[in-house]
């Protein structure tokens, strides 16, 4: 390829989710197919409880950090922002995408044929697994796998750099009730994959086997000290798919946090094996973890990494710990008949998580359940990509279940947790007070000294109970309020003059909420989000006008890094 010096423009590298407005039903997506993680798929029958936030593109942040050319980052635009934006003469736009905003993907590639026919397209995401997909959507490139090790190359540099870990922020507009909460807090990726490699999961036959690209506990620390340094950040949520594998690196972490008094917290996912080979779960708390999920997939043992596993036993250890659990079940499988369906349901709402997610069984392509139901013409080939993302209704022939039945079950079994477990919000709040009564009164002054991490966040869930109280669809909400309430005079004392005037505030927003989610399709949409990367040097960039638009190239590349995968 050929190569020209030229003076940055900023306009060498634009890297662009796709485009909003997000959960409508439109030619490009569906309502049931939400831009909100636990509004989407944990929190979604709960009413005014459920909780409500987005989450940043963040692989294209990390792209954007660990490449040499000016880059600009597009996150969420309408699609009039995205149009104004290839206007202005990039010479490469890389697209992130999943399979159910294919649509999307399509209607910007043509966009960018139609206004900048001179640049260059770059597809990445799980979107780009989708079969024949040159035969579907015009592009140029398209990256599976590694992303960073992907553009490294493509830029002519050395894809072996140790990566740079860009600071992100782990969430925007968080609501719980209608009450805005902290955004204090940020993303750090250890690596990506999963030794595991279940058949259903599309990031671990993504990325194949796991990648570690902070592969010392100094590493982490390292990265979480700039975060708090630069943005006094201190709580994260760890993107490693099973980030105790190793289990000396977490080990090391703790060392480097207690040595040097700084105590990081993480949300985490962890399978119930890891946790096992772990040993004692105190190392937890040390370790600052504040949440983690698990996925049960289901009451008969399927997959190895649960085999033997008392979730009842674990899920209670944990609690009793202070540390909220996320399952994750998974509805449809092959022995699942209008039986054994109920029985898995059961199972999953009787361990008592404090969040349930029920995902649908989704052969997404790049999986090898995919392939297998391929083979064995079980996919529903007429089912648009824009219905394929396991809330709604499945796309594959199901022996015991139709299409229009999966809906139905899915939602009772949100409906049954809701209702059997109350209200997540509550569930949490019991289990940090009692986090914060283990660790307070604890034997170990290591366990002890992560008191303080958990107090904060139990004084001011106090404010929601009365409106909890007053809004509470459920006898079990009920009941947890009962039992919570003496937990927080032992802890904290009477109630004072000023949690009842900011209890009085939060009833006032709660009912506000309530009204927007009876009237309205309350249909919260991210915000667009735009940052410039690398502005000012001056740089070595290949001349992309000297070849042709319209061929398609694949780019083999170690695995280094990150791929351009986001949850859009």
């Amino acid at each position: 390829m050929t190569t020209s010096t030229q003076q940055n423009n900023g306009n060498v590298l634009l890297l662009t989710s796709v485009f909003g407005p997000f959960g409508v039903d439109d030619e490009y997506g569906e309502a049931s197919n939400r831009m909100e993680l636990f509004h989407n798929q944990v929190t979604r029958e709960q009413g005014v409880f459920s909780y409500r936030f987005n989450h940043n593109s963040f692989g294209l942040y990390f792209l954007a950090e660990n490449v040499r050319v000016p880059s600009t980052v597009l996150d969420f635009p309408s699609l009039d922002q995205f149009t104004e934006e290839i206007k202005k003469g990039y010479d490469y736009v890389g697209i992130s995408f999943i399979v159910p905003n294919f649509a999307k993907a399509k209607k910007m590639t043509e966009l960018i044929r139609q206004h900048a026919p001179n640049t260059k397209i770059i597809l990445g995401g799980h979107g780009v697994s989708v079969p024949d997909l040159a035969q579907h959507i015009s592009y140029d490139h398209s990256c599976r796998g590694d992303g960073i090790g992907f553009m490294r190359e493509l830029f002519n540099e050395d894809p072996h750099e140790p990566v740079r870990h860009p600071l992100v922020p782990g969430s925007s507009a968080k609501q719980i009730m209608g009450v805005d909460l902290p955004l204090n807090t940020g993303i750090v990726v250890p690596g990506v994959g999963c030794a595991n490699k279940c058949r259903f999961c599309a990031t671990s036959h993504f990325f194949c086997e796991y990648t570690a690209f902070l592969p010392t506990g100094q590493d982490i620390f390292d990265v979480c000290c700039r975060y708090e340094d630069e943005r006094g950040v201190t709580d994260f949520s760890i993107m490693d798919e099973n980030f105790l594998k190793m289990k000396d690196r977490a080990l090391e972490l703790i060392a480097l946090m207690e040595k040097h008094k700084r105590y990081f917290t993480f949300s985490i996912f962890s399978s119930a094996e890891t946790l096992r080979e772990l040993g004692e779960l105190d190392l937890l708390i040390r370790l600052g973890v504040q949440f983690i999920w698990i996925g049960i997939e289901s009451k008969k043992e399927v997959y190895l990494k649960n085999k033997g596993t008392d979730f009842t036993e674990l899920f209670a250890q944990l609690k009793r710990r202070g540390i909220p659990v996320l399952a994750s079940a998974i509805l449809f499988l092959e022995h699942h008949d209008k039986e054994t369906i109920h029985e898995d349901i059961e199972f999953a709402v009787s361990l008592k998580p404090d969040y349930l997610q029920f995902m649908e069984l989704g052969p997404m392509p790049g999986t090898a359940l995919h392939d297998d139901y391929r083979d064995k013409n079980l996919l529903l080939e007429d089912v648009p990509f824009k219905e394929q993302h396991g809330q709604d209704k499945i796309w594959f022939r199901h022996e015991h279940f139709t299409r229009d039945e999966t809906a139905h079950y899915l939602r009772y079994a949100f409906k049954t947790d809701y209702k059997r477990n109350g209200a997540s919000l509550m569930r949490i709040i019991e289990t940090g007070l009692m986090g914060y009564e283990y660790t307070l009164y604890h034997a170990d002054p290591l366990v002890r000294a992560r008191a303080a991490s958990y107090k904060p966040q139990a004084e001011k869930s106090r404010n929601m109970l009365y409106a909890a109280s007053l809004l509470k669809e459920n006898e079990t909400t009920g009941e947890i309020i009962t039992r919570v309430k003496p937990m927080f005079r032992r802890l904290f004392g009477p109630v004072t003059m000023k949690t009842r005037l900011l209890s009085t505030m939060v009833v006032g927003l709660a009912l506000k909420e309530k009204a927007l989610m009876k009237f309205t399709k309350n249909t919260k949409q991210p915000k667009m989000h735009r940052q410039l990367f690398n502005q000012g040097a001056e740089i070595q960039v290949p001349l992309v006008v000297e070849e042709p638009v319209t061929a398609s190239r694949e780019l083999s590349t170690p695995k280094v890094a990150t791929a351009m995968e986001a949850t859009n």
